[in-house]
């Protein structure tokens, strides 16, 4: 009798459920709702005022954000990886072209840009400016697609004359 007592003191009568029976309906000690306040077939409302466990399950909306925010961050740093990609394979293709296209100065531009050409479409890049005068040749390749596309411009020609200086370092005495 007791327990019926105080569980009719409770907001909400036995297990905090409005409606429920007596001591052995569905609220009661022996029903599946429990009358205790630690029972494990509790039954409480989230939305109700001052209720203990109101932020049940808030834990999984703050694990849900933060695997979103990390999620971005490492799509950001794949995205910044693969741009250095682009740029380091778009330099590397220019440097080669020109360097083809330099070597092969003595044939005529056209022909010096065909080289360019063929051994950037080797690298998988695409040339965008081939220019020869004299021994120099001036060649700009780009790499990628979309938005991680890189533009890379390249001068390869024999090097420039060395101007005479004071001589070898010589050793002091000591």
């Amino acid at each position: 009798m007791a327990e019926t007592a105080r569980a009719l003191r409770t907001p909400g009568g036995f297990g905090g459920r409005e409606g429920a029976g007596g001591p052995k309906g569905p609220g009661g000690p022996g029903g599946s709702g429990g009358a205790r306040r630690g029972g494990l077939g509790r039954r409480t409302r989230p939305w109700a005022a001052g209720s203990v466990s109101s932020d049940r399950g808030s834990a999984t909306v703050w694990t849900v954000g933060a695997l979103a925010v990390l999620c971005v961050v490492f799509g950001a740093v794949l995205a910044m990886g693969q741009a250095v990609v682009v740029r380091h394979r778009a330099g590397g293709a220019a440097d080669l072209a020109a360097l083809a296209a330099a070597d092969h100065w003595m044939y005529g531009g056209a022909e010096a840009c065909v080289r360019a050409d063929r051994v950037a479409r080797a690298q998988g890049t695409r040339i965008v400016r081939c220019a020869v005068r004299g021994e120099i040749s001036d060649v700009t390749v780009e790499a990628g697609r979309g938005p991680l596309t890189a533009e890379v411009r390249s001068r390869a020609g024999p090097p420039g004359p060395v101007a005479p200086g004071p001589g070898p370092p010589r050793a002091r005495p000591r």
